[in-house]
């Protein structure tokens, strides 16, 4: 095998190795030394790639950046309209974080402060602005009611997204977590959308997490 290629996939076992000891027990108490027997490899190849843990926090939070963006290119590239697109993303990312550890880890060092270097930006940010966007052009779509707030609704949105994803965490196993996006959309749908729209959206969140589970 080249020896970059093994560097390659050492560097990607040992950043999926310590998303993984980041999302079962926090990214406080994990240790080098822990991911280093996690992942199987030996410190010094650890140490070839990462020189401090807050390397490879942010090297899993590059990743899930790129996730998103993917998720959201994915999900524009589908067409339809502005609302179906900003709920194939919030599936999609759901759908990340059932599939592997490093969306789930993510999301836990979002939440744990974790200090982010230039140019990465915190994800809850990125988040919101890709919200407002789509938000947006539901509005001037009219699936969304003309007066509605929509840095609110963004902000609540993402918020609402947040805390469906830390809820399921403590109460459900996260195979559940497309379940629970669809219960979220479907009260978010029933507040932000008029009445001859629901339906349309309503069957798309079942579509969407009929999707999801089918994909786990």
């Amino acid at each position: 095998m080249p020896r970059q290629l093994r560097a390659e996939q050492t560097r990607a076992t040992i950043v999926v190795a310590a998303a993984d000891l980041f999302d079962r027990y926090g990214y406080e108490r994990t240790s080098l030394s822990d991911i280093v027997e996690h992942a199987r490899v030996t410190k010094g190849a650890l140490y070839f790639h990462f020189a401090a843990k807050e390397d490879l926090a942010h090297a899993i939070m590059e990743l899930q950046a790129r996730a998103v963006r993917q998720v959201t290119r994915a999900a524009e590239e589908c067409g339809g309209s502005s609302l179906e697109s900003l709920m194939r993303i919030t599936f999609g990312l759901a759908r990340l974080a059932v599939e592997g550890p490093v969306a789930r880890a993510g999301m836990r060092l979002a939440l744990s402060g974790v200090e982010l270097r230039p140019p990465l930006r915190h994800p809850f940010t990125e988040w919101r602005e890709i919200a407002t966007r789509k938000l947006v052009g539901a509005v001037k779509e009219a699936d969304l009611h003309p007066d509605i707030d929509v840095d609110a609704a963004a902000h609540s949105l993402v918020s609402f997204f947040i805390g469906t994803r830390v809820a399921v965490r403590s109460l459900d196993p996260v195979a559940r977590l497309p379940r629970r996006m669809a219960e979220m959309w479907h009260i978010l749908i029933r507040g932000l959308v008029p009445v001859p729209r629901r339906p349309r959206y309503l069957a798309l969140a079942k579509q969407l997490e009929r999707e999801a589970m089918a994909a786990v």
